[in-house]
């Protein structure tokens, strides 16, 4: 059974007194600006997506708070089955997933559609935590410690970039990569793998990356080269994005006064271009402000595994921290030409459903991290542990 310090609150209002509530805060100020620059490409309406998001944003929040409110050892507990549960449902999307706009990532479940890759970004670090956890100091840079956690990053990896989706298959493997050098591993053995890594780079380089990448890949990065490739094709998004996001200028043009979204200059502005349309109407103050919530979410993030004393805990907020630097990161080269355009949304402030509730539930475990920082539950504790 996990073992509690008197200073590990145990009650619900001791909890609630123990949340951090200036990530809290942050958060909050993201939701709300996603369902303002939802709102605002919508047309000045609630409807498809402000009031889509609200709600769900609303229940993150809810949820979030829930997660955040159960002992470390319940999460070291079901670490394991969610990360099974999480693979059996990206298996059912190679058998029978949904498709949409030519990718097949969703499964429905009844009256619900999820996207299980998203799901997959908390198992994975969840499962990778647990294993770190229980396994000795000394372990870690050997085959036993090395390749029960390469084989579970490898699977969901391998059935994710067979959806197409190279992007969420870039920001596993960086979150997973993350979580085994935070866990230990020797600096030897990371530069072994580095030099092999950027062997490997030169051979890619030799072999022509038209010989591994599908079509659609190869023409996007022939795009992020080459801005005049296939202007009214496949460079058109990325160049209406850097347009869209240059006229806001340094201030902006004012709240539901952006053009580029009215006239239907970039399509979808709704998803993963979302920061265009708030830089055209903030302007470069706007984006900066956003950049900067991102940055203080980070730190806190870092903070709080920092602070704590389980190795569980650590390497889990680690690992969820990542996978959120990664997000936004990748979203903010794409949409400014600085990355090749991939489908990975700016959190909390895109529209999408189980991107929203994958976030906060990542959050609502941090928060429970931040609580719970000074519990130690030894190797092999879990549900019933």
């Amino acid at each position: 059974m996990a073992v509690f310090r008197e200073s590990v609150p145990r009650d619900l209002p001791g909890k609630m007194m123990e949340l951090n509530w200036t990530l809290v805060l942050l958060l909050v100020l993201l939701g709300a600006a996603g369902v303002g620059m939802l709102y605002s490409v919508g047309g000045g309406s609630w409807e498809p997506w402000a009031i889509n998001h609200a709600i769900r944003f609303a229940l993150g929040f809810a949820g979030m708070l829930v997660i955040a409110m159960f002992p470390p050892r319940f999460w070291m507990g079901v670490a394991y089955p969610v990360y099974v549960g999480a693979l059996i449902l990206l298996v059912l999307v190679e058998i029978g997933g949904v498709t949409i706009n030519g990718a097949q990532r969703w499964v429905d479940l009844g009256p619900i559609r999820i996207q299980p890759a998203e799901i997959m970004k908390l198992s994975l670090v969840l499962a990778l935590a647990r294993f770190y956890h229980d396994l000795p100091d000394d372990k870690v840079t050997t085959i036993s410690g090395l390749l029960p956690p390469l084989l579970i990053i490898g699977l969901p990896a391998a059935l994710i970039v067979s959806q197409p989706d190279l992007g969420t298959t870039l920001l596993l493997a960086a979150t997973g990569v993350m979580v085994i050098f935070m866990a230990g591993l020797s600096w030897w053995f990371i530069l072994i793998v580095g030099g092999a890594g950027l062997v490997g780079v030169v051979g890619i380089g030799l072999y022509g990356l038209e010989n591994i990448l599908a079509d659609y890949q190869m023409d996007r990065v022939h795009a992020f080269l080459n801005p005049d490739f296939d202007p009214l094709g496949i460079n058109y998004h990325p160049n209406q994005a850097v347009i869209t996001l240059g006229s806001g200028g340094m201030t902006g043009k004012g709240f539901l006064e952006g053009t580029q979204s009215k006239l239907g200059y970039l399509p979808e502005m709704q998803t993963d271009y979302i920061f265009t349309a708030l830089g055209e109407e903030f302007g470069f103050v706007g984006g900066i402000a956003v950049l900067a919530v991102n940055a203080l979410i980070m730190a806190q993030g870092v903070i709080i595994a920092i602070s704590c004393k389980s190795p569980f805990l650590r390497l889990m907020t680690i690992g969820i921290i990542t996978t959120y630097a990664s997000y936004v990161f990748i979203n903010i080269g794409m949409v400014s030409r600085l990355l090749p355009v991939v489908g990975v949304p700016l959190p909390l402030i895109s529209y999408g459903g189980t991107v929203v509730l994958a976030v906060m539930a990542g959050f609502g475990l941090i928060l429970g991290a931040h609580i719970h920082r000074n519990a130690e539950p030894p190797r092999g504790a879990g549900l019933f542990g």
